[in-house]
Formats: C-alpha cells, sequence, structure tokens
C-alpha cells in the first residue's frame, strides 16, 4: 500500500467519523491558541515595560516619603533637596516634586475624567535629552520655566490626547480649566503611546504647588511626598542614592518613612515580577497542552482499538506490519497537527498488542473454519464458570480467505 492508499483511505476513516475529528481538531487549535496568547500577552508586557525604563533613562531616582519621623522636627521638602543638589554636584543634577492633583478637567462643554494631572518643577524636563524624566519629548511649544514655578503661573503642557481631542491639533495658546481655574496650553508633548483616553498621552504637568493647592496633594501609591532626582551619569547612580538616603536618615531617624530607588533597582524589581508571572502563565500553557494531548491519545486509542478485526484481515492478506501502522500514522496526521504526536509512542503499544491480536484472532478463525469443513468436532480449552466447564463457542464467520 502506497503513500497514497493510505491517504484516501485516512480520509475516508475522516469522513466517516466528522464528529471526532471535529472533536479532535477542535482540541488542538484550542490548546496550541492558548499557549500562542498566553506567551504572546506575556512577551509583549515585559517588552512594554522595558520599553518604559529604557524612556526614563539610567540615572533617575525615585523617593518617597511616607510621614514625620520619630526622631526628627519636620518632614523633608523639596528645599531641602535643593540643598542638597547644590551641594553634590558631581552626583545630583536636578530634583522635583512629582505631585498627583485631584483635579476636574474641563474644556468648553467637555469633562475629561480619566486625565491625570502632575505637579512638577522646571527640573522635571531635562534640556540635554529635550524630554522629560520619563521618557516624554517635547511636540510643540515650551515647557514649564523657573518663572511658571516659583511664581505659580496657570500654565500647563498637555499631553497628545488633549491636543487631538479637545483642541483638534491647535491648543498653543488655547485656555482648559481645572478645578475651575483657567490654565494657559504653553506646551504639547509628542505621543509616546496609544493616545487613549486615561493612558501616558492623557496627561496635563503644571506647577507642583498649584496642584497641592488643588486638593489633598498626596503623591503616587498612598505617600506622603514623591520626588526625582537625576544623577550625573549612570555610573554614580549607586553614590547620588546613598547621599539621599543619608540626608533622609538624619530627618526621620529610621528607614521606615521613606524609600529610594534607582531606574536599575526599578527595572529588576519590574523584571523579577514579569519572570514569576511568566512562569505562572508557561504552566499555564503546559496544563492546556497536557489536557489536549492525552484528549488526543485516547481518541487515537479508541480508533486502533476498533479496527481490530480489520487489522487481523489486512495482516493475513500479507500486509506487513509497517505498513499498516503507516496507514494509521496518515490517518491521525490528516485529522491533526504533528505537533501533537506525544502520544505516538503510547498508541504505537497498542497498536503493536492489537496487530498481533488482531492477525491471532484471524487465523483462530480459518482453524475453525477448516476443522467444520473437514467435519471435526474441535473442543476449545473450556471456561471455568461455577466450576463447570462448558465448551467456548465463538460465532461463526463467513471468511473464504484462508484457502486457495
Amino acid at each position: 500500500m502506497n503513500f497514497t492508499q493510505s491517504f484516501k483511505l485516512a480520509l475516508k476513516s475522516l469522513k466517516t467519523s466528522k464528529m471526532r475529528a471535529f472533536l479532535t481538531m477542535l482540541g488542538i487549535i484550542i490548546g496550541v491558541g492558548a499557549v500562542i496568547v498566553i506567551l504572546s500577552l506575556g512577551n509583549g508586557m515585559t517588552n512594554m515595560m522595558n520599553s518604559q525604563f529604557e524612556k526614563m533613562g539610567s540615572n533617575l531616582i525615585q523617593v518617597m516619603t511616607y510621614g514625620r519621623g520619630t526622631g526628627g522636627t519636620r518632614d523633608v521638602d523639596v528645599e531641602d533637596l535643593y540643598e542638597l543638589v547644590d551641594k553634590y554636584p558631581q552626583y545630583l543634577t536636578g530634583v522635583t516634586p512629582y505631585v498627583s492633583a485631584s483635579a476636574k478637567v474641563r474644556y468648553q462643554a467637555d469633562d475629561y475624567d480619566r486625565t491625570s494631572v502632575y505637579g512638577v518643577s522646571e527640573a522635571f524636563f531635562k534640556e540635554d535629552t529635550k524630554g522629560t524624566m520619563q521618557g516624554e519629548t517635547l511636540g510643540e511649544g515650551r515647557f514649564l520655566s523657573y518663572i511658571d514655578v516659583s511664581r505659580n503661573q496657570n500654565v500647563c503642557v498637555i499631553g497628545s490626547y488633549l491636543a487631538e481631542t479637545a483642541f483638534r491639533g491647535d491648543a498653543l495658546g488655547k485656555t482648559i480649566s481645572l478645578s475651575g481655574v483657567p490654565y494657559t496650553v504653553v506646551g504639547v508633548l509628542n505621543k509616546s503611546g496609544d493616545s487613549s483616553e486615561g493612558s501616558a498621552d492623557d496627561v496635563i504637568y503644571i506647577p507642583y504647588e498649584n496642584a497641592q493647592r488643588m486638593g489633598t496633594g498626596t503623591m503616587m501609591m498612598g505617600t506622603g511626598e514623591m520626588f526625582l532626582l537625576t544623577s550625573t551619569s549612570r555610573d554614580t547612580a549607586s553614590a547620588a542614592k546613598g547621599i539621599v538616603e543619608k540626608r533622609l536618615y538624619k530627618t526621620y531617624q529610621s528607614s521606615d518613612y521613606y524609600m529610594v530607588m534607582t531606574s536599575a533597582e526599578m527595572m529588576d524589581a519590574m523584571n523579577t515580577m514579569m519572570n514569576t508571572m511568566m512562569i505562572v502563565l508557561v504552566a499555564i500553557a503546559a496544563i492546556s497542552l497536557l489536557v489536549g494531548g492525552i484528549g488526543i491519545m485516547n481518541i487515537m486509542l479508541v480508533s486502533v482499538t476498533e479496527r481490530t478485526r480489520e487489522i487481523g484481515i489486512r495482516k493475513s492478506l500479507g500486509a506487513k506490519q509497517k505498513d499498516i501502522r503507516a496507514g494509521y500514522r496518515i490517518r491521525f496526521a490528516a485529522g491533526q497537527s504533528r505537533h501533537h504526536c506525544g502520544g505516538g509512542h503510547y498508541v504505537q503499544l497498542h497498536e503493536r498488542h492489537h496487530l498481533q491480536r488482531g492477525a491471532d484472532s484471524f487465523r483462530h478463525c480459518c482453524q475453525l473454519r477448516r476443522q467444520r469443513r473437514h467435519r471435526r468436532s474441535v473442543r476449545l480449552p473450556a471456561r471455568q464458570q461455577g466450576g463447570q466447564a462448558e465448551p467456548h463457542r465463538r460465532p461463526a464467520v463467513r471468511l473464504n480467505l484462508c484457502h486457495k
């Protein structure tokens, strides 16, 4: 039997068992699809987080304080950190508060409830890279200046989402209402993400003291205050972190009231978290493949078991074991993908068992037929039922293939 004949028989077998073939392919599709989707999501999230940290740079230092220390008389404010920058210019280049304001954003008759409003200083924008400390670049106009921050002027820099949605691309010089106070747009940031509502492009930057007056003036993650500093280079980031921690400990007398992290440490922490998540996702994908593989092995085993007599007939007619096995493999491959052959060895063992069993059964039938033709009564080994022996009766099989 050549490959073409085996393939035709395989297609014929699939047509006679359409539901079985459909369920087998459905298990394959769901299992493989789940693996692809899960791994794609995990890799996509990892790449997105790495790109965000690369935009921020390797010399960013994040400082978060949680409240007054037990041994100090006051909290650390931005003036203290300004003095620290002036004292160690070889390690620190700039500092800015990072205030998350609670403001209602409104332009004409439209409200933008998901727009984020942050208060920063002029140091948040780095002239050497023409971008912010978080990697955003300026597209139009200018960023906040020292005079804007020191005089608490009502000016703002908006993201690309508001520039396109609210101002139709013409935002410079226009005013937008923040908690009922009109702010003049002096700059527009370039698109950095998908530019959708609530994304990183849906943001407004104003002077930090204005942001503190708008609401509670709390920082991110429920902390008391948050500051962003930059070191002179990546190599000096660790030394700059030590200087900041020493200054904070002097005020708070305990490391429980503040946290200092460099961008490299933040990236390492994020990578650790993402690797843990990837392990969980891979485990889920492995379970999906295991369940699909068990279902496929079950269907393959049933297909071989129900064709025991057919295998015996082919064996007695001279078909070789490899030809019969090749026919079944082509049949399985016609309805299943090649990479789902994890149960091949398991099914191969059952194929060998049923090939031998089918051949023995057919030889036994031929022997009975031959003996009956010569009018011989053959009594086969008896079954042990209740201590009495009964002749083993096998239904007559009308086969003329044993005699030439």
